[in-house]
């Protein structure tokens, strides 16, 4: 399941980073936060549809389950963390900081993810792990560089950071909700984070766009931020929020190649710079190899599974693979090679 994890993942990140180059063609027509606000309200709309379309029963048919309990409380803090205050503390500190600082800036989401996920959420990991995040990160650093950084002494940079923290806590918290349907949980925080910042272009006096050119943002943000997102939640589900965080990095990069086919722009020193620290960073976490003995404390849940190592439990009668249902593990204590997944949430 690691592979698959890492697979969503990437994917995740290829068409998020499609999606930036597709959003430059509209962003003249737009002012960036009428353009975010479609994006979002693309992806919560579109997959709401796709909801719809496939009846009340939808999670149940896909083997997926709703969500539930204690997981409500977990995504509406997540929701409110990076769907409201994010995008509201970076309109502040875009007023005060310039572009090429808060491009720079921006890279601190997925650095405070990683940090969040290894020492707040006790996720695993070691020097091999850290070293590929700092090279991801250094490719982004590296694309996103403008040849200056002011950050001293002003509230825009700080407001930047803050928002690239509430990004942070949302990853973090969308974790733990992640066995629930992720297109459930993509619609809920489209919509949220769409309403958001519709609302926040009307309010700096932006109007709404032709249909044609509103309906072109929305299509765009129902690939590169919905179903994205759709893929980004089933990565955290196997594979731990840093690590996704981490291949979810690469999206400039991937943003940067999509413009070289779109708008014809050269291929740059950065781009090839990024290009080597990136493909560096992606090889140190696809090659991990994280195995140690462990133990498997009694739980009874539900979500999405075959019955592998940790799922030997007894059906009365004939099953498709995957399913879902509440089921019960008992203690366990082996040693495997293993990720953060819902079974393997245990300190180091």
């Amino acid at each position: 399941m690691a592979q698959a994890g890492s697979t969503m993942a990437i994917l995740a990140a290829v068409l998020f980073g499609i999606s930036t180059p597709l959003a430059k063609l509209l962003v003249h027509d737009l002012s960036p936060w009428m353009l975010a606000g479609l994006l979002y309200l693309g992806s919560g709309i579109g997959l709401g549809l796709v909801r719809l379309a496939r009846g009340l029963s939808a999670s149940q048919e896909r083997n997926e389950r709703s969500i539930h309990g204690i997981e409500w409380f977990w995504l509406l803090a997540a929701v409110f963390a990076g769907g409201v205050t994010g995008p509201v503390l970076l309109m502040f500190g875009l007023t005060a900081t310039s572009a090429s600082t808060a491009s720079l800036l921006l890279n601190l989401e997925g650095v405070f993810t990683a940090l969040l996920a290894w020492f707040v959420f006790q996720e695993g990991f070691d020097r091999r792990l850290v070293a590929g995040m700092v090279a991801i990160v250094a490719g982004a650093v590296v694309l996103s560089w403008g040849g200056t950084v002011d950050i001293v002494g002003g509230w825009g940079p700080a407001a930047v950071v803050a928002a690239c923290l509430m990004w942070a806590v949302d990853n973090n918290l969308t974790r733990k909700v992640s066995l629930a349907d992720p297109v459930d949980i993509a619609t809920i925080k489209g919509l949220v984070a769409g309403s958001v910042n519709v609302g926040i272009a009307s309010a700096l006096g932006d109007g709404l766009p032709a249909v044609p050119t509103a309906a072109a943002a929305m299509l765009v943000g129902l690939l590169g931020y919905g179903v994205s997102l759709v893929l980004f939640v089933i990565a955290l589900r196997h594979i731990g929020t840093a690590r996704t965080g981490a291949y979810f990095s690469t999206a400039p990069f991937v943003g940067g190649i999509a413009s070289l086919a779109i708008f014809g722009e050269p291929v740059t020193v950065g781009l090839a710079a990024a290009a080597v620290l990136m493909g560096l960073g992606v090889w140190l976490h696809l090659t991990e190899d994280h195995d140690h003995e462990h133990v498997h404390d009694e739980i009874e849940h539900d979500h999405p599974h075959v019955h592998d190592e940790h799922h030997r439990h007894h059906h009365d009668g004939p099953v498709t693979e995957p399913h879902t249902h509440k089921h019960r593990h008992g203690r366990l204590r082996h040693r495997h090679a293993h990720f953060p997944d819902a079974h393997h949430v245990h300190t180091h």
